[in-house]
């Protein structure tokens, strides 16, 4: 009995490996798995159809999917990168997957893909929202030792087609506060990027997330971490960024000129900027701390600007 029972999981274990490379699919069953070229560059779907109508289960199904390609050339599956999963587990819709040391050998623009694609891929389950990657039971750091923490989709796909863009990186300049919070100081950070994102808005993305931890004490940040950005966009030079009201409120100890010109002076080290104007929800009639009119077209002020001390 035991060796039937041995063979039945077998052959079902191929059958679900095989499901992942189906042509014919029932559009209601239908989930893309997402697989990374074999030269680094991108993320491709491949359609797979669900067998499972359990949670947990579609989640196992799912995995086995990311550990092989099944019929499709030039692309490799994202967990057969040369690092094992060792468990995981689904709790508050928040998937950990729990990977060995070897993880860490992967090379930052591989690291990145993976990622996406594990988290693309399996945050499609009905009950799913988060997925967050462990290494051997310690949280997860980028290859500039920030925490990755919880992930979904939108941090990866930021366009309605069907594939990721390559990841590239990016060196960018930023102007956060000084400890008195009335002068800035340039930081110089490296960030692996989506190419579907245009640098303004990475900025100022940037911006709001706040200093590293590798100047932490150092710089301080100057932009109300709650603030949404609606949009950014530059034409023939002037970069128009759109933010949410939240930007009004300040929490921290920092001058409006600081807080401004952190925006203008940072964006303005661009190729693509000359000036910006800033606006809430697309309203410039308003002013920043009755002090700065959002009808003001600025331009790079480093008189502002200091260094550590």
């Amino acid at each position: 009995m035991k060796k039937w029972a041995g063979w039945l999981v077998l052959i079902l274990f191929s059958l679900l490996l095989s499901a992942c490379g189906e042509e014919e699919i029932d559009p209601g069953r239908r989930y893309d798995v997402y697989y990374i070229s074999n030269t680094g560059t991108k993320v491709e779907v491949h359609p797979y159809e669900m067998q499972s109508d359990v949670t947990q289960e579609q989640v196992e199904e799912l995995l086995k999917c990311l550990t092989e390609v099944q019929g499709i050339r030039d692309y490799k599956a994202p967990m057969a990168m040369g690092f094992d999963l060792l468990n995981y587990r689904l709790e508050n819709e928040i998937l950990t997957l729990d990977v060995n040391e070897k993880y860490k050998e992967l090379s930052p623009s591989a690291e990145v893909l993976v990622r996406a694609a594990l988290v693309c891929t399996l945050t499609q389950v009905n009950g799913v929202s988060f997925v967050e990657i462990t290494v051997e039971g310690s949280p997860l750091y980028d290859n500039l030792n920030n925490l990755v923490g919880l992930m979904n989709a939108d941090q990866f796909i930021n366009n309605l087609g069907s594939q990721i863009s390559a990841y590239e990186m990016a060196d960018l300049t930023l102007y956060f506060a000084n400890e008195a919070g009335d002068a800035l100081i340039a930081v110089n950070r490296k960030k692996a990027y989506n190419t579907n994102i245009p640098l303004d808005r990475l900025v100022v993305e940037q911006l709001i997330a706040g200093p590293g931890a590798d100047v932490e004490g150092q710089v301080f940040p100057t932009i109300n971490p709650d603030t949404q950005i609606v949009s950014v966009r530059t034409r023939d030079g002037i970069c128009y960024v759109n933010l949410g009201e939240s930007f009004l409120t300040q929490i921290y100890n920092v001058s409006a000129e600081a807080t401004i010109y952190s925006i203008v002076d940072s964006l303005a080290e661009l190729n693509t900027v000359n000036k910006v104007q800033i606006s809430i929800n697309g309203d410039t009639s308003g002013t920043y701390r009755e002090k700065y009119s959002f009808s003001t077209v600025f331009e790079r002020n480093l008189d502002i600007v200091t260094t550590l001390k």
